[in-house]
């Protein structure tokens, strides 16, 4: 990872200057003179040989500033990861005195306690596996997002912890309102998603009524359609066959005692019928002639049609 390091002096310097860990690391100078007033010094590669203290000067003619305020460039990721916890709590009322433990399972000797935007030098303590940093009585100006590292260098430092964000209010009812307002917002978020389920049951509802109905009006059509095409078949003209006949004219009534019928549209099925009687009164004095009758056993047929 590449550093950039701007050392800043003024427009009559000629010359710049960067010490590392009190000696010289390397220098600059503007060309031509006068054009500005700060260079800027870059680290290829920050390693751990490149971690430690820098301080930068100018020079105006013969003359060198005093040196600027130091710069402590860390190397993180050398040891293993702590854990940062505080105590009583994360959120406190002004005037309350609380404290961070930061610990290390594998041991170091110092431990580290940043607060993030913060550019004061962060808070030090020894300790091999745990380090406490105390507070208090704290003020609002300590609200913020702490992390803690562990070192044996003081410039070599392990992975950061996770994040503890201290919250210090003046009173409870402002925490408390936002509480609910953070719940407000959560049980919105939860109704409209029940919303947008029951908008979708209800579509999904809609479409299997409209299905249904559909389904349900295709078999009605087709049942009718059927209920006519039968009806249109009873209307067929029906083939009926007498057996026993036994004919006479006007003084006579020919009698049937039983009568055996079938239909064109229902081939094969048959019915009897006890006790029919049948009275035709013919025009002419003669017995009706059995000319188109057909043969059957039991007796003479006669085959009429409706």
């Amino acid at each position: 990872m590449a550093v950039i390091i701007w050392c800043e002096g003024t427009f009559g310097a000629v010359e710049y200057q960067l010490h590392f860990d009190g000696l010289l690391s390397t220098f600059e100078r503007p060309t031509p003179p006068g054009i500005t007033n700060k260079v800027k010094f870059a680290i290829r590669l920050m390693t751990r040989h490149s971690a430690g203290q820098y301080r930068c000067f100018y020079r105006e003619g013969e003359l060198w500033s005093e040196p600027s305020d130091p710069l402590d460039l860390v190397v993180t990721g050398m040891y293993d990861t702590p854990t940062l916890s505080v105590h009583p709590g994360s959120k406190v009322i002004p005037g309350e005195n609380v404290t961070f433990h930061c610990h290390l399972e594998t041991g170091t000797s110092t431990f580290f306690l940043l607060k993030e935007g913060r550019l004061s030098s962060p808070q030090r303590r020894n300790g091999k596996f745990q380090a406490e940093f105390p507070m208090g009585p704290v003020t609002t100006a300590h609200s913020g997002t702490y992390r803690c590292f562990g070192s044996y260098n003081d410039f070599m430092w392990s992975f950061p912890s996770k994040t503890v964000v201290l919250l210090v209010t003046d009173a409870w009812e402002p925490s408390l309102f936002t509480t609910e307002v953070v719940g407000f917002q959560e049980g919105r978020a939860i109704w409209d998603h029940r919303a947008d389920t029951l908008l979708r049951v209800g579509l999904i509802f809609l479409v299997l009524v409209a299905l249904v109905c559909l389904l349900a009006e295709d078999w009605l059509r087709g049942k009718t359609t059927e209920e006519t095409a039968n009806g249109a078949s009873n209307q067929e003209c029906r083939e009926y066959t007498l057996p026993a006949l036994n004919c006479n004219h006007q003084k006579y009534i020919w009698t049937f005692p039983s009568i055996l019928w079938k239909t064109k549209s229902s081939p094969g099925r048959e019915q009897q019928v006890q006790s029919l009687q049948w009275v035709h009164p013919w025009r002419n004095s003669r017995r009706p002639s059995t000319a188109g009758a057909e043969r059957a056993p039991g007796g003479t047929l006669v085959k009429g049609f409706c």
